[in-house]
């Protein structure tokens, strides 16, 4: 279950808020999303949660646009050009889910010198002068092989599914998934491919690999890959391993059917697509002159064998578990940063 912000914090956030008046009115602002795929279920359910919130805060004159644009290919050069064309239509603030962490660090210091407000989350950028929100990726990683190894306790071959090749997000999850293995010493990666967080690519993709490998203990994933991974295994005619998981309606769906067919036991984890909402209510708080450390992280949402029918009749068909964030929410995860 997802970890939800402490009351207590939300509580002091307002406090805080109630004494320290915003020096600066947000409500002719702009804010843009750069966005640099769409191509899956959670990116799907991200743009989704960005407008219904931003669509409520447009409404409700907190800030006066909040437009989304998606680049067509998953290329640096292609995102950094509309970064720059959303500097020179004179947008406020650009939250970005990018497509490199130091690839886009050009087009993030023009914003920057243009006065433009940068806030990075996801696929984070390593210039400084941008914010950035992210959850520990790699520690996702290992906690999937810290799961695996108490539910394995005898070890065995794993089949790590990655994301998109070249992201900051798929390199952190797999580099954590490797220190697993290592710290553990019950594992052994036998196969890797990349499924590119959905699950028609994954299926594919496990499909082409598995009659060169051996028996299969459990797969590692990074989201959106784990049906597709099982469907690949059954139509092989291989014994289903323990697949991990990453919190897509079809995934939570096929796990409930296993585990009330014969108790199939697993769990999964991923960010909450609605971490978009969260980047852009600190955009606001930075526009509205507030304290907003640089660097902020939010828990990743991990279900586990308990709570699946819980987050399961929560998650919409075709969508995502998820956890969109209120103004408020933001004002606790700054506050707990030291902001």
């Amino acid at each position: 279950m997802m970890r939800r912000i402490p009351t207590a914090l939300i509580v002091a956030a307002l406090a805080l808020g109630a004494s320290n008046q915003a020096i600066a009115d947000t409500s002719g602002k702009r804010i843009a999303l750069s966005n640099n795929y769409a191509g899956n279920s959670w990116r799907q359910a991200m743009l989704r949660s960005w407008d219904k919130v931003t669509s409520q805060a447009v409404e409700k004159g907190v800030v006066s646009a909040a437009d989304a644009f998606t680049t067509a290919e998953n290329q640096v050069t292609e995102q950094a050009a509309q970064i720059q064309n959303l500097i020179l239509q004179g947008y406020d603030a650009i939250v970005i889910n990018a497509a490199s962490p130091e690839g886009l660090n050009g087009a993030v210091k023009e914003a920057c010198d243009a006065g433009v407000t940068v806030v990075s989350f996801d696929g984070v950028v390593t210039e400084p002068c941008a914010w950035r929100i992210a959850v520990d990726f790699k520690q996702m990683g290992k906690d999937e092989v810290l799961y695996l190894a108490d539910r394995l306790p005898d070890g065995g071959n794993l089949l790590e599914i990655r994301g998109l090749a070249g992201v900051f997000v798929d390199d952190e999850i797999s580099a954590g998934i490797h220190d697993g293995v290592a710290e553990t010493g019950k594992f052994k990666i036998v196969g890797s491919v990349h499924g590119n967080w959905a699950q028609d690519v994954a299926q594919k993709a496990v499909a082409g690999i598995l009659p060169s490998l051996p028996e299969i203990a459990a797969v590692v994933t990074q989201g959106g890959d784990g049906y597709g991974a099982a469907q690949a295994f059954k139509a092989a005619g291989r014994p289903t391993p323990v697949i991990v998981m990453g919190n897509r309606h079809d995934e939570l769906t096929w796990w409930k059917e296993q585990k009330d067919a014969n108790n199939y036991e697993t769990m999964s984890v991923s960010i909450a697509p609605g971490v978009s909402t969260l980047a852009f209510w600190v955009a606001q708080q930075v526009l509205d002159g507030q304290s907003v450390p640089k660097d902020l992280v939010v828990p990743f949402l991990r279900i586990d064998q308990d709570n699946l029918e819980e987050n399961l009749a929560t998650t919409e068909a075709g969508g995502v578990a998820n956890v969109e964030y209120s103004l408020e929410d933001a004002k606790a995860v700054i506050s707990a940063a030291g902001g």
